[in-house]
């Protein structure tokens, strides 16, 4: 399986290096020398095989900078090539796990949300990413709302059954709370 790893921003220095944004929660294990990155299909894998560009990615570098991930790539150069790559979003295989307390966006999203006595509160629009937690976007009638993904607020997640359970403290959905 495939999932969105990272992404590239800008370029650093002259000799090819990018700065990225990543999005995986094992950065050393998926972003480490010698990993193959992949443009995913859709995304700007037709533009970048258009203009000769690599949509696959060999990492040759890896360091922290400031707080701030920096690739460099074989197949990528110089200054110019980096740029060329902005904004793509990598892939990076990884094994199916069967760890029973994570789960990736693709699974949560379109789940229906729930409060602890079954009544249906509207379903997950997505997952942010925050350095102290992640967020559930949960769409309600009366708009998004974030939701902190932590178990006391967000007891149970059932994949296989379609939903997750949400027991909110008091405001958290209100029309106050929406994003």
């Amino acid at each position: 399986m495939r999932l969105v790893v990272a992404r590239i921003g800008r370029a650093h220095g002259v000799r090819g290096e990018v700065t990225v944004e990543v999005r995986t929660d094992a950065p050393d294990q998926r972003l480490g020398a010698g990993a193959v990155l992949h443009v995913p299909d859709g995304g700007r894998r037709r533009e970048l095989a258009a203009a000769g560009r690599p949509t696959s990615l060999t990492i040759t570098g890896s360091r922290d900078h400031n707080g701030i991930r920096l690739l460099r790539f074989a197949e990528v150069e110089d200054r110019g090539a980096a740029e060329a790559l902005r904004d793509t979003l990598l892939e990076a295989d990884v094994p199916e796990e069967a760890d029973d307390d994570a789960w990736y966006e693709h699974e949560l999203v379109g789940l229906t949300v729930l409060d602890p006595g079954g009544a249906r509160l509207g379903e997950v629009a997505g997952l942010q990413r925050m350095p102290a937690q992640d967020l559930l976007v949960v769409r309600t009638p009366l708009g998004e709302h974030l939701v902190p993904f932590v178990r006391a607020i967000v007891p149970v997640v059932d994949v296989a059954g379609g939903h997750v359970v949400v027991d909110p403290p008091a405001g958290l959905l209100d029309a106050d709370g929406v994003v």
